[in-house]
């Protein structure tokens, strides 16, 4: 009863309890550049437990001029960063004289890549795409590693999530993957801060509707990096993660901490079925 009492206090404080409703576009369809519609709407995967009743991307959730951007390359502020992305992939950098290019080739052979990370390292860590650029950069490449929200970093997450735009989200959770899963499912039901709120306070009892001014959708990553009109920037998984724990008023996780590569594994399984936006924008 105590805290059921305390959560409903913290609803009413962020301006949760009886707020307006924000509930996403029941028709539209995001098209870009006139391609074929990519999935916004998807059953919940089993392994949800009926959490959710079906996956909704964010971009639903967005007024009609947002969503209008993400519909052309031409709008979508983000991809100015991608271009940006494009030309550090060619770069020749580091001791070893070499470019991402020198290895890969066309960053096209990326695909998928955005759509099945965060995922197991050849030694059983978990990681994200920033810590596989990391790795490339400063064992192969011999050149300085980026931070995690670093101008380069983001541009290139960003031009690397854009060959995966159209696929489904498809993060591996069994076996080896089970527990660092099962890590991030525990955060996401944790309660945080002095307003002891949970992921899942927002983005799984009170989608569809609005904290003060904000619409508070289910969560999904598939967009990220994602543009944010706020920040007229990119931002990246991590950050929106340690600003939601802010929010609640309790100190956050480093970006690139286990747990947030944890935090982050199952917010992806959650959208598994949702196609990678790449580049996503939202307000």
């Amino acid at each position: 009863m105590k805290k059921t009492a305390t959560a409903l206090a913290a609803l009413l404080a962020l301006g949760l309890a009886g707020s307006a409703g924000a509930d996403p576009s029941e028709d539209a369809e995001l098209s870009i550049n006139g391609e074929p519609p990519l999935i916004t709407r998807a059953p919940a995967p089993a392994h949800l437990e009926g959490a959710l009743p079906e996956l909704i991307s964010g971009w639903l959730y967005r007024d009609e001029a947002t969503r209008a951007m993400e519909m052309d390359d031409f709008d979508n502020p983000a991809m100015v960063f991608v271009d940006q992305g494009l030309d550090s992939w060619a770069a020749v950098e580091g001791s070893a004289g070499k470019s991402c290019a020198a290895c890969h080739g066309d960053i096209e052979s990326l695909k998928g890549v955005r759509a099945t990370t965060p995922k197991l390292n050849a030694a059983g860590a978990l990681w994200s795409v920033e810590d596989f650029i990391n790795d490339c950069r400063t064992n192969r490449m011999g050149a300085e590693a980026w931070g995690w929200s670093s101008d380069p970093m983001l541009n290139m997450t960003a031009a690397i999530s854009v060959q995966s735009r159209g696929l489904p989200v498809a993060v591996e959770i069994d076996g080896p993957a089970a527990p660092y899963y099962e890590q991030g499912k525990d955060m996401y039901y944790t309660r945080y801060g002095q307003l002891e709120l949970s992921c899942a306070n927002c983005h799984e009892q009170n989608n569809g509707n609005m904290i003060r001014a904000d619409h508070l959708s289910q969560g999904h990553t598939a967009g990220f990096p994602t543009y944010r009109l706020k920040n007229a920037g990119l931002v990246s998984i991590h950050n929106r993660f340690k600003g939601c724990i802010r929010d609640t008023r309790a100190e956050t996780f480093n970006e690139g901490s286990d747990e947030f590569r944890a935090l982050e594994l199952y917010v992806a399984a959650r959208g598994m079925g949702l196609a990678v936006e790449g580049v996503a924008v939202r307000p």
